[in-house]
């Protein structure tokens, strides 16, 4: 203790540094947020530099031979394999094909590798490739080639699959993608956000509720199509998995250097999704989806694109949920609150859901 005719020392308050490198790869590193972002500038990024990566895209869009198209390619490792509204089948179909349809592609063919525990039960995985024909039919592709390898019990968990995709992109003009965001654009949102991500961690946990919630996982490249072919001049789409729909928001936002507002009111919540979030402390902006996906038009395309959107049953509930807009914070994504309040929104550091996909 200092004497009585003595002043203490000043005491020097301060945040400590949000750590940036890592010795070991962690969970969070496959969540989507921060560290996925920091994995991919220090390490992948540099490493496979390129225009096509570049362009940060759910899929790369290429030329051959005069035609144009898109390719995709995804990892699933869900826990649990099974859940309300689909399987690691339906969600490995599902999630390439809406990657090409995010292009403006649409869907045309797709790879799966099936990387299989020893001792995996023949009925569990003749149930998943089951599942994942039926949805290779209601999306319309074709799965034309694949791969099968066993590794040893403990060498993974139960199932994995890996998928690639190709679509034809059909629409003439500039690439839609980040690059194409103008200030003014309007944002239109697919329906209900947090499914999914709720769906998963409710089975995990066992938890059960009044009202079931069921997975969205599902194809949304007929919405997307549908605009394309009736001249909606699209310039940027972004499905909403990990991370969900404030990551996506962030990712646009410092892709384009614009500001993005999302406007709270217009952003359904399912009551269910709602609970459970509120129950384990998550932000259903930031629960993943797998049939959700947001669009951004001029505002001249922006009440027939809706209607549009709304004749498909993935995008029934279709909201003008948000726009890009000339002044704001360059480079950041902002909730306007029920209150008009605004809220800059912010890439999770670490892992709300692993696994979730």
């Amino acid at each position: 203790m200092s004497k009585p005719d003595e002043r203490p020392a000043s005491i020097a308050l301060s945040c400590p540094t949000p750590i940036s490198r890592y010795d070991h790869v962690l969970l969070a590193h496959g969540g989507g947020g921060r560290m996925t972002q920091q994995l991919i500038d220090s390490m992948f990024g540099p490493a496979f530099a390129n225009p096509a990566l570049d362009a940060r895209h759910d899929g790369a869009v290429l030329e051959a031979g005069g035609t144009r198209f898109a390719f995709t390619t995804d990892g699933y490792v869900v826990k649990p394999i099974f859940f309300p509204g689909g399987d690691i089948g339906t969600l490995a179909v599902n999630g390439t094909v809406n990657d090409l349809a995010m292009c403006g592609a649409r869907p045309l063919v797709i790879s799966a590798g099936f990387i299989i525990e020893e001792g995996f039960p023949m009925e569990s995985l003749a149930r998943v490739v089951e599942s994942m024909a039926g949805a290779v039919r209601e999306a319309g592709v074709q799965l034309v080639t694949g791969d099968t390898k066993v590794v040893e019990r403990g060498g993974a968990d139960k199932l994995f699959i890996t998928t690639a995709g190709v679509g034809i992109v059909e629409r003439q003009g500039p690439n839609i993608g980040p690059a194409a965001l103008r200030a003014g654009d309007v944002l239109l949102l697919s329906g209900d956000v947090g499914r999914h991500g709720m769906t998963i961690m409710a089975q995990r946990e066992g938890l059960a509720f009044e009202s079931p919630i069921t997975s969205d996982c599902a194809p949304v490249a007929a919405p997307v199509l549908a605009m394309l072919d009736e001249g909606i001049e699209v310039h940027c789409l972004r499905d909403l998995t990990r991370g969900g729909l404030a990551t996506a928001l962030c990712e646009l936002a410092s892709s384009s250097r614009l500001s993005i507002e999302l406007d709270e009111v217009s952003v359904a919540v399912d009551e269910a999704v709602k609970g459970a979030c509120e129950l384990l402390g998550f932000d259903p902006l930031y629960v993943a989806n797998e049939g959700r996906f947001i669009a951004f038009v001029p505002e001249s395309d922006a009440e027939r694109a809706l209607e549009i959107m709304k004749r498909f049953d993935v995008a029934a509930g279709a909201t003008r949920a948000g726009r890009v807009k000339a002044d704001g914070l360059p480079g950041a994504a902002v909730l306007r609150s029920r209150i008009g309040a605004g809220r800059v929104l912010d890439l999770l550091s670490g892992e709300q859901l692993p696994r979730i996909c």
